[in-house]
């Protein structure tokens, strides 16, 4: 802490001088450093404070010799275990774009209106969790489904480490439940995938020929005002050689659109590379990007029992209420912490 408390006085040094401003883009960037470093300092003196009232409270209960203090320290207990457990897997958020936004994609799989249906659970899912987070969501790209829930979404999470918590939810999501859209009542399987990458603010170091891209215009449609509807200013890259779609409508204007989803399809084709150097180094496969059976990373059951399970860690829970409220935590931080397991493995 002595290291980050230093810093923080740095960085109020530096927003103290006359030119801080005259950089916005690199003078925002110092602000919200500051404010992340000021956050976890704040967090650990609470840390600390718990643990000092917990030490007075059972401090006070062997001296009164009184078991009515048991339930009060239990749950404060509980609170500082949680905390504490949220600064330690912060630690293994050690990646490059670990501390980035994060652009989070939706695809409905195979099954009509079930899975658009789904892909909106998800998407309302992914809604909550960033607002309890206090992370801020901007949708970038939306289709709506033909009947009912969603296509295809595109969307911003802007928040401390928002990449690095959300990378765990790259994968297929699987839903077991009875269809409402089924007349006959009958349980059905579901499948969306889900992409995420980070936003990569600055460029990158990634080449891309005119010839090896396509850009098509469209008329904006969904969740993005009034203004995007009226022309078509929807921009839709597709890079040739590996196939890889990116699409941005939430601009105000053709060229903005066309600009972010360059800037997307470079950090995409950034990411690939990286993984293509991964796998040669250590021989993994890589990831299966089908939106069907046998490829799910996480399965979602709602009949006839009630169950989340995520089949990289095992992790799981009976409450599925909860976890579509946005409580997936317990899947992030046993994913953070699997990922670190599978790491130290591989260097040995």
């Amino acid at each position: 802490m002595a290291n980050k408390e230093k810093r923080i006085e740095e960085l109020e040094r530096e927003m103290e001088a006359p030119d801080f401003w005259d950089d916005a883009e690199e003078s925002q960037k110092k602000m919200k450093e500051l404010k992340y470093m000021k956050d976890d300092l704040q967090t650990y003196e609470n840390l600390r404070t718990q643990m000092e009232d917990m030490e007075t409270l059972i401090e006070m209960g062997y001296e009164e010799n009184d078991p009515d203090l048991i339930p009060e320290i239990q749950e404060m207990l509980d609170e500082f275990q949680k905390s504490f457990d949220d600064i330690r897997v912060k630690t293994l958020l050690s990646g490059e774009y670990d501390s980035n936004d994060a652009i989070v994609t939706l695809h409905a799989g195979a099954g009509g209106t079930e899975s658009c249906d789904w892909a909106s659970m998800l998407y309302r899912m992914y809604t909550r969790w960033a607002d309890k987070k206090g992370f801020s969501l901007e949708v970038l790209d939306y289709l709506d489904g033909d009947e009912a829930g969603i296509k295809s979404v595109t969307f911003e999470v802007r928040g401390e480490n928002a990449y690095g918590y959300l990378k765990s939810e790259k994968g297929v999501h699987r839903l077991v439940r009875i269809s409402p859209f089924n007349a006959a009542g009958k349980r059905q399987t579901s499948f969306v995938s889900c992409d995420v990458m980070p936003d990569i603010e600055e460029d990158v170091d990634v080449e891309i020929r005119d010839d090896d891209i396509r850009v098509d215009t469209y008329r904006s449609s969904g969740a993005g005002g009034q203004h995007i509807n009226k022309t078509s200013s929807a921009i839709r890259i597709t890079h040739l050689p590996t196939g890889i779609v990116v699409q941005c409508q939430n601009e105000r204007s053709q060229h903005m659109n066309k600009d972010k989803a360059m800037q997307m399809l470079k950090a995409k084709l950034y990411l690939l590379k990286q993984q293509e150097n991964e796998e040669k180094l250590s021989g993994i496969r890589g990831e299966v990007t089908e939106i069907g059976w046998g490829n799910q990373i996480r399965s979602y059951v709602m009949q006839p029992y009630t169950m989340v399970k995520d089949h990289r860690t095992s992790e799981e829970t009976g409450n599925v209420d909860s976890v579509m409220d946005g409580n997936i935590d317990l899947f992030i931080n046993a994913y953070l912490k699997w990922i670190a397991l599978s790491k130290k493995d591989l260097q040995k």
